[in-house]
């Protein structure tokens, strides 16, 4: 298989278009980016939005442009944003998203959903750029210009399908704590988990687009009292969400907040019992996602950072005839090829549940199980990254760098990896081995490159 790396494209990201509401991101714009997708793809177009203060604002901007791109469009409302996917997957032409996902409340974004569910990938986006710049927009005449209905109630159909994926009943007897972080999974993660017979209490489920009481990044600081919650109620576990919901982070049964690595693993291995297979993950992802698939004589393929690239080689290898049973990312962006082919924190929330009923153990002994790796993790500012990553690549050539995205060094017992960022003059530095002096062995040896090749160095 071809390596595959990313494409620069000019104001779309790795997952969408984000900025500050009224600075870069602005109705002018959204309306502007729903004229090009109309453009791109007639039909019915589902939009949706999270909890956010601009959020109706920039939804009817972007309906706006698709409607007058002669797109049909049904507003789905407050949704966590793998909600619509699924909804587009299986009823409309594709989708816009309005969040900034773990962004703060000042940010506002749009991501662009394709008929399948996925998120636009970056040969179509830069379709969709050409058309927003050029401004050659398809402009319907006044018989054919579009319209809107609302259709808020769609998302039930999300909720029934997640827990139609396991046994009525499993979460019997579990007690469990949800914090949607006052965004759109106030209204779909507690009543999965209620449906699938736990116990639910909530912290943060009121719908306040300023985000009140914690930023929509689940952190372990901002998570303080999620852990207080789930040591009081005695809890089997806590899930607290970002701004969407397309990802789900993990409180253990003792309080303590599960590395997003580690959290993977255990997914991982539950779904790696089931059935072998491919499991698919980007070149930043944990050595202990390659443990753990050995334990099944499952094998794992790497991606570049990014959730779209992970979604789209599943489908790849799915269609070459491959079993592809698992993927996602290190940051509880997890992927269940069975439900959909998108990052889904409700999914993986309802997971953890059937995960639990099938151990006789609590989650925190499972946690202390997993093998223990050292790992570093370093933001280094600088405008020289391709100065960097070129010696890098010199230096490492005779290891056979995986160069997808940034540069991968691998080694028997330990990783490194440098890879610019995409929207800031900065590069993230991410070491891990076996052992602490393993792990700061090698990061010395590539700070030693990133030193000797940059001249403008800053660490965050």
């Amino acid at each position: 298989m071809g390596v595959k790396t990313r494409v620069q494209k000019q104001i779309f990201g790795t997952n969408g278009v984000r900025g500050v509401v009224g600075e870069a991101m602005t109705p002018d714009l959204v309306m502007r980016i729903g004229m090009a997708l109309g453009t791109m793809r007639k039909g019915t177009i589902a939009v949706g939005r999270d909890t956010r203060t601009s959020g109706e604002a920039l939804t009817s901007a972007v309906s706006a442009g698709l409607m007058a791109a002669g797109c049909e469009v049904v507003d789905c409302g407050v949704l966590p944003t793998p909600a619509l996917q699924y909804l587009v997957r299986e009823h409309f032409d594709g989708g816009a998203m309005i969040t900034a996902s773990h962004n703060p409340p000042e940010y506002n974004g749009v991501k662009v959903i394709e008929p399948d569910g996925t998120e636009m990938g970056d040969e179509e986006t830069l379709k969709l750029e050409e058309i927003l710049f050029s401004e050659n927009f398809t402009h319907a005449p006044w018989d054919h210009v579009g319209s809107k209905r609302s259709e808020p109630d769609l998302k039930e159909e999300y909720i029934k399908t997640i827990v139609s994926h396991f046994p009525p009943g499993i979460g019997a007897g579990m007690t469990v704590v949800v914090d949607p972080g006052s965004g759109p999974a106030a209204a779909t993660t507690p009543p999965i988990l209620a449906r699938l017979g736990c116990t639910v209490h909530t912290i943060n489920a009121q719908m306040d687009g300023r985000f009140p009481g914690r930023l929509p990044e689940p952190s372990p600081e901002g998570l303080a009292p999620l852990s207080e919650m789930v040591r009081e109620t005695g809890a089997a576990f806590g899930v607290a969400h970002d701004g969407d919901a397309d990802r789900a982070v993990f409180i253990d049964d003792r309080g303590r907040y599960i590395e997003e690595n580690q959290e993977f693993a255990l997914i991982e291995d539950f779904v790696c019992q089931k059935g072998k297979g491919l499991v698919v993950t980007p070149v930043s992802t944990s050595l202990l996602c390659e443990e753990i698939a050995a334990r099944h004589d499952c094998s794992v393929e790497y991606t570049p950072v990014g959730s779209i690239y992970v979604a789209r080689e599943m489908r790849t290898f799915i269609a070459r005839g491959k079993e592809v049973i698992f993927g996602g990312e290190g940051n509880g962006g997890l992927i269940y090829p069975e439900h959909q082919f998108c990052r889904d924190g409700g999914m993986t929330a309802a997971t953890m549940v059937g995960l639990l009923h099938a151990r006789d153990h609590p989650l925190s002994t499972l946690v202390d199980a997993l093998p223990g790796f050292e790992i570093i993790k370093e933001k280094v500012r600088t405008q020289e990254a391709d100065a960097v990553i070129n010696a890098l690549k010199q230096k490492y050539a005779n290891e056979n760098p995986d160069c997808r995205d940034g540069i991968r060094i691998n080694r028997p017992d330990a990783w490194a990896l440098v890879r610019p960022s995409g929207t800031e003059p900065m590069m993230r530095v991410v070491v891990e081995a076996r052992d602490k002096k393993g792990c700061n062995s090698l990061f010395s040896e590539i700070m030693e490159v990133v030193r000797a090749s940059a001249s403008d160095l800053g660490n965050e």
